[in-house]
């Protein structure tokens, strides 16, 4: 899976480390591929009206989509929100219920 941030401004740089610490926080790295790009194809493509945007791309399923734009989400809303992408919540949910140990889960396990 890919993350695409669209950028043409300096807010860029914050969504960049943020995405990057909650793909860290996730331990994501091998699932995620992170990078920039600045194309009007790609702007014109999802219809990008506001800088900056995340963008999620599965190329194995030809899936391209703008995911929100001209937002700084919290780190805690970039992990539900790679959480939900990769796994989904039931599963997330029954996961981290199985393990007691999983302190790093943001909600409480059982």
């Amino acid at each position: 899976m890919k993350i695409k941030i669209y950028w043409k401004n300096k807010e860029t740089q914050t969504l960049l480390e943020q995405v990057n610490y909650a793909i860290d926080e996730l331990w994501l790295n091998d699932f995620m591929d992170v990078g920039i790009i600045n194309d009007d194809v790609t702007k014109n493509e999802l219809n990008i009206t506001k800088e900056p945007a995340l963008i999620i791309e599965e190329e194995s399923i030809s899936f391209k989509d703008m995911i929100f734009e001209w937002i700084i989400p919290e780190i805690d809303e970039l992990k539900s929100m790679f959480i939900s992408i990769v796994w989904g919540w039931e599963s997330w949910e029954s996961w981290c219920s199985t393990w007691a140990w999983c302190g790093w889960c943001w909600t409480p396990c059982h």
